[in-house]
């Protein structure tokens, strides 16, 4: 062992052997993120840190932004920030695109009853149906080119192509006089419109909230209600008046105003990580995923029954005049406000998953209640509660989808996937429906009620099965 005296004349150090001392005095190059980097001596006065140098402080990284060419809304981070301003501004973003999506959608009723009796009254309740049904079965079938655009930071595209097209195919609407005019406006053009800019507003959120995200996405949907309380009143009360035309206009006046609301709001938090296919391989083999699904598709090819058909049950039967049929879609409405914030604030301590279920049980029970209808007051009771349990339906459905969905840079691939097959039983359900209930001289009101009540539990046992899968993986009652 030789011993070798260091400058410091009080301080011997001793080594093994002269190489010993040669590594001491020149210390090999560190590895870091493949560079091999000296370590420098600190300038006087800094903090000496022994921490081998990264690539990160080699050289500053780009500067990032989004596909769209806008920064981010905020400086990229693995920690979500559920809550702040930034946050809550993308919750009123999307609450304002639920207006112009699923609040029209729950506004059809009437243009049914109206189609019926006046604009398109040579034909079937069947072929008026497929333009309601189109028009949210779109929004879904959308939803695959959608979410794989903004996994790849598109958002801000979509946002303003699908606003263009709800608000020109809502103008488009009012000048319409024939059978595939309406189709092709109210339809096809604002259907592809609300399927660019759903999927997007409800996948957004996932970045700004983690633990009360069913509860942001809950209040974000309270739109669509308040606009089907609205818009059916608008309409009933402005179409004796100024005539179908300047009724339609006045719908997308508003619709064009509310659109303004997430254009200058809404921005993604995190630049896309990157490209990816619109199928995400790995969710077919997701046995809770796929059996969700299933059920989702089953629940929405009937869920819509009610809104579309409960005015005109209603005038059939004697239970409603033609000018308070209307309403019923408003009382719809009404109720489903406390069933997209009651559930969803519930979801965030008990599961997003857990809710659903019941919210569809409750609903199917309800649906076997239409059975009984026959006065006024039932149907008040009824359109209330099945728009609270209904609403829980649609504005779980995307937490629930966000909650098993491993990787959040995969959630808008996974919605596309979902939202295509529940778009594609909500395009052929109602019509369906329509087709069972027959001509209006002879309606068979018992088997298009039964249809829409066992769907609806035949999907609450697939969530159930799936729910039930979840527990045996991850062990825990929460889901």
């Amino acid at each position: 062992m030789a011993a070798v005296m260091d400058q410091d004349p009080e301080k011997t150090v001793y080594y093994n052997s002269e190489s010993d001392r040669t590594e001491a005095d020149h210390p090999p190059l560190k590895m870091s993120d493949g560079l091999e980097t000296p370590t420098e001596k600190p300038a006087d006065g800094a903090f000496e840190s022994h921490a081998p140098a990264s690539s990160s402080q080699l050289a500053a990284p780009p500067a990032q932004t989004t596909t769209d060419g806008t920064p981010p809304a905020a400086p990229p981070s693995n920690d979500i920030p559920d809550g702040g301003l930034t946050a809550w501004l993308q919750v009123l973003g999307s609450t304002a695109i639920l207006v112009n999506t699923w609040g029209v959608i729950n506004t059809f009723g009437v243009f049914q009853a109206y189609y019926e009796s006046e604009l398109l009254r040579d034909h079937s309740s069947s072929d008026i149906s497929w333009i309601g049904s189109t028009q949210a079965g779109l929004l879904f079938l959308v939803g695959v080119v959608a979410g794989p655009l903004y996994d790849a930071g598109h958002f801000r595209h979509l946002l303003f192509v699908g606003l263009f097209l709800i608000v020109f195919g809502q103008f488009m609407t009012s000048l319409c006089t024939q059978f595939w005019q309406v189709m092709l406006a109210q339809g096809i053009t604002m259907g592809i419109g609300m399927g660019l800019t759903f999927l997007p507003s409800a996948a957004i959120l996932g970045q700004y909230f983690s633990r009360h995200r069913a509860l942001a996405l809950g209040l974000s949907s309270v739109g669509s209600p308040v606009a089907g309380v609205i818009f059916p009143i608008m309409f009933s009360r402005l179409q004796p008046q100024v005539g179908f035309g300047w009724a339609t206009r006045a719908i997308a006046f508003i619709l064009l105003a509310v659109s303004a609301v997430p254009i200058a709001f809404m921005r993604t938090r995190v630049p896309p990580r990157a490209k990816r296919s619109f199928i995400d391989t790995s969710a077919l083999t997701d046995a809770p995923y796929v059996l969700f699904i299933a059920g989702g598709a089953l629940a929405f090819l009937t869920l819509y029954v009610t809104f579309f058909y409960i005015s005109l049950f209603a005038i059939s039967h004697g239970v409603a005049s033609e000018s308070f049929a209307p309403y019923l879609v408003t009382l719809l409405n009404a109720g489903s406000v406390f069933g997209r914030i009651i559930p969803n604030a519930l979801a965030d301590r008990y599961g997003s998953l857990n809710l659903l279920i019941i919210c569809i049980v409750a609903s199917a029970v309800l649906v076997f209640g239409w059975l009984g209808i026959d006065n006024l007051g039932g149907a008040v009771v009824y359109t209330l509660l099945y728009g609270a349990f209904s609403g829980g339906v649609v504005s779980l459905t995307p937490s629930v989808i966000v909650g098993l969905s491993p990787d959040m840079s995969r959630v808008g691939a996974r919605m596309g996937m979902g939202f295509l097959v529940m778009g594609v039983s909500i395009l052929v359900g109602t019509p369906i429906a329509g087709a069972i209930l027959g001509d209006k001289e002879n309606p068979r009101w018992l088997g298009t009620i039964l249809y829409a009540a066992f769907g609806l539990l035949v999907a609450a046992a697939l969530d159930i099965l799936s729910r039930f899968l979840l527990y045996r993986q991850k062990k825990a009652w929460k889901a």
